[in-house]
């Protein structure tokens, strides 16, 4: 049996977690005295790890504000997501949960996750929506250069013994289709994340809901050699 591997971009992609990403953006910005970003320049940089999307919004800045805003974000972020729970918070987006349930079932396939959130983020979204046990890998912005470079899935399939040809990471960013496409393994883009359709060249498929999600899937592995 050869295994197969889906990895899941978070934010924009399962869960929709704009609401809180923007607010935390506005109280960090603000915080340091300075005009918070556009909600569309803000929404442009989920996926990057903190350091990087500070500098893509802030590109003037120098470093020790840059650190101030990142620390300003992380506080915001927790202290909202603690007053309002994960799930109203970081809601699944529709047919997700039903998808990945779908999808454990299938001894040949397994699940993992690359995102740019800490890997305490990730592990308080985990619990907070009952994931535990389902992703056999996980990759956090914690541990790699952040996306687009492929270090998250080249990680992820040594961790899982996949091969890149067996692999598809799903995400709703450039980064990460483009992360997709320098590992060498299939992306398909979602047409209900963060960045807009057109930006998603890069990808191999583009889904516009989850219910379109598992023949994509299928398309993809059944072309494989």
């Amino acid at each position: 049996m050869r295994l197969k591997l889906v990895i899941f971009d978070v934010d924009g992609t399962l869960v929709d977690s704009q609401g809180l990403i923007v607010e935390a953006m506005n109280l960090a910005f603000e915080g340091q005295g300075l005009a918070p970003p556009s909600r569309e320049d803000t929404l442009s940089i989920v996926g990057l790890s903190l350091d990087v999307a500070m500098f893509k919004l802030l590109p003037d800045a120098d470093a020790a504000l840059r650190g101030r805003l990142v620390e300003g974000y992380k506080h915001g972020y927790m202290q909202r997501r603690a007053e309002t729970g994960v799930a109203q918070s970081s809601p699944f987006f529709a047919g997700a949960r039903d998808v990945l349930r779908r999808l454990c079932t299938q001894d040949d396939v397994l699940l993992g996750v690359a995102t740019g959130k800490s890997r305490r983020g990730l592990d308080k979204l985990i619990e907070g929506h009952a994931l535990q046990g389902m992703f056999v890998t996980t990759q956090v912005a914690d541990d790699h250069p952040s996306k687009p470079h492929p270090s998250m899935i080249t990680t992820a399939l040594a961790e899982t013994g996949v091969e890149a040809r067996d692999a598809v990471m799903i995400g709703d960013t450039s980064y990460d289709m483009d992360m997709a496409a320098a590992a060498g393994v299939a992306g398909i883009g979602v047409g209900w994340g963060y960045h807009a359709r057109d930006a998603l060249g890069a990808a191999d498929h583009i889904v516009e809901d989850f219910a379109a999600l598992e023949s994509a899937l299928t398309q993809i592995w059944e072309v494989q050699p």
